[in-house]
């Protein structure tokens, strides 16, 4: 990364511009460079020769009321000039409407009311977090390990998307651009792809997730046999469990089978979570929220898998794949869920050949130029479309249903139809997925008139639907029809009584599953909402009622 990258300021009124001025180079001064510019079209010419010099401009922050050009319409024209600076507009309190319609229309990171006087409090705090996401974002594509292997290797996809989801810096090569590096690691025969090599010479043939875990310097096993809560599962429902946990100073295991964020870390951009009006990527809320987590002293563990939970005196055992165990006072239930299989001849063949359940923000840089296509018709589904749509040439959403709106909120409706890149073909299904080595065309089926086509297609991104990670556990978890967790008041018969293997007196706490001091808590649980607020909401109420349950048993 450049030395002092640029932070570049736009104001017509000399007084407000000197004083932003000041104040930006009173707190960041030694690390960037403050430019200023008197209108828009000044500010316009400055980045078009800062870009042209290769210089990075990390901040722009524009007064909105300037005669000629406002500082939306300079924001606008910026994107294209410099896409990854943070976007922010110093306003008056009459024009906060425009600032907030200027969040989705310009890509608005933020609005600054003036005057922002003290700046400790009401300017320096904003500031901070956009360049800290600036830095992360901008970090150079390779400061980490060499990711070598093939394009259309299901074992390189997995890896791929266990660094991008863990924020492990990498850099994928194949073909021309990682022979020299292949021949140096004695990598040239494929049978020892893929692999990693990382900066200090180290080789991993083949590695499996946990081996690359290890190395990477992520923590795969308990450093203590006893907490007071084990959280399975790191999704926001988990997150949720263990900063709470934390927070109220219990000992805390949180338990994650590869990256925290669950299914909720792969969304490109969560817009109806409280609090981000812009809205936040879902790797940005998981990075935030585990963050969050160890500021609090929780232990967190990436690539253990957890094999059973069952009672064991006053305590609950936790057993993992690789034979260690931990005991606990409570257990907080938070696996989330997992996509169902696209049921058509092929599908399975081709997983993470071109099939890929899910899809992570990183998926849509390879998509370039691409058409690509999108089967479901949730919020899931809309979010990745729009996401695609700004890469790809053209995005296909194949729904079986009638109507998009069914399951997916406005919000996103409104988007895709104003989208001319998105393509929403309703009453189709897949049939077949088909090609030579990967993806090369897939059979659609219309569900009303049987009629099938066969399109060109390299890519399939699949969101319908979800199954509850359930079967690892014991009889003794009560579920419903699905597999979902039953808990609370679903173990209750007609009359209001527990089950006659419930070993208590008292009936099950509300999110406290068929086995005492296990609790349930996100889409893993039967009858929950399944939106990320609704799993953060009991993920913290677990916590409550681990309380209630430990100040019941001792």
């Amino acid at each position: 990364m450049p030395a002092r990258p640029v932070l570049l300021t736009v104001d017509d009124d000399r007084a407000v511009s000197r004083a932003i001025a000041r104040d930006l180079r009173r707190r960041y001064g030694d690390r960037f460079r403050v430019v200023r510019a008197g209108s828009g079209p000044d500010a316009l010419a400055v980045l078009r020769e800062l870009t042209a010099r290769g210089e990075m401009t990390a901040l722009l922050l524009a007064d909105h009321r300037m005669p000629g050009m406002t500082g939306v319409e300079f924001l606008e024209q910026a994107m294209d000039l410099t896409p990854t600076a943070k976007r922010v507009l110093l306003t008056a309190y009459a024009d906060t409407d425009a600032a907030i319609r200027a969040i989705n229309d310009v890509d608005l990171d933020h609005y600054l009311l003036k005057p922002w006087d003290p700046p400790e409090e009401l300017l320096y705090p904003v500031l901070d977090e956009l360049l800290e996401s600036w830095k992360r974002a901008a970090r150079a594509p390779f400061d980490g390990l060499t990711l070598l292997g093939h394009q259309w290797s299901a074992e390189t996809q997995e890896l791929k998307e266990f660094l991008a989801r863990n924020q492990v810096p990498y850099r994928h090569l194949q073909g021309e651009d990682a022979a020299g590096i292949r021949k140096a690691a004695e990598l040239e025969d494929d049978a020892a792809l893929p692999a990693t090599v990382f900066p200090d010479g180290t080789v991993l043939r083949r590695p499996s997730l946990r081996e690359l875990a290890e190395k990477c310097g992520l923590a795969t096993t308990a450093g203590s046999p006893f907490y007071d809560v084990v959280v399975v599962g790191a999704g926001p429902a988990g997150l949720g469990s263990a900063v709470y946990a934390g927070s109220e100073g219990l000992r805390t295991l949180l338990v994650e089978r590869t990256a925290t964020g669950g299914q909720a870390g792969t969304s490109s951009r969560i817009e109806n979570y409280l609090g981000f009006p812009r809205g936040v990527s879902g790797a940005e809320l998981a990075k935030r929220a585990r963050d969050q987590a160890v500021k609090f002293g929780v232990e967190v563990l990436t690539t253990a898998e957890v094999t059973a939970v069952a009672p064991q005196g006053d305590g609950r055992v936790v057993r993992f794949a690789d034979g260690s165990e931990v005991t606990a006072h409570a257990v907080v239930l938070a696996t989330g869920v997992e996509w169902t299989r696209l049921p058509a001849q092929g599908a399975e063949e081709f997983a993470g050949r071109g099939v890929y359940y899910g899809a992570d923000p990183h998926e849509a840089l390879g998509c370039r130029g691409e058409e690509v296509y999108v089967v479901g018709a949730a919020n899931s589904a809309g979010q990745a479309a729009l996401h695609f749509a700004k890469f790809a040439s053209k995005v296909v959403m194949l729904c079986r249903g009638p109507d998009i709106r069914r399951g997916m909120s406005e919000y996103l409706v409104a988007r895709i139809e104003a989208s001319e890149v998105i393509e929403v073909r309703t009453c189709t299904q897949v049939v077949a997925v088909e090609g030579d080595g990967h993806v090369e065309r897939l059979v659609l089926s219309d569900t009303v008139s049987g009629e099938q086509v066969t399109v060109p297609a390299s890519r399939l991104f699949v969101f319908i639907g979800a199954q509850p990670p359930t079967e690892w556990l014991g009889d003794a978890f009560a579920r419903d029809a699905r597999g979902f967790l039953r808990t609370g008041p679903s173990l209750l018969d007609a009359e209001g009584r527990p089950p006659a293997e419930w070993p208590l007196s008292r009936a099950p706490y509300h999110l406290e599953c068929s086995v005492p001091g296990v609790f349930v808590a996100g889409d893993v649980r039967a009858e929950s909402v399944k939106r990320v607020a609704g799993a953060v909401g009991e993920g913290a109420m677990a916590v409550t009622l681990v309380h209630r349950y430990l100040e019941a048993t001792t």
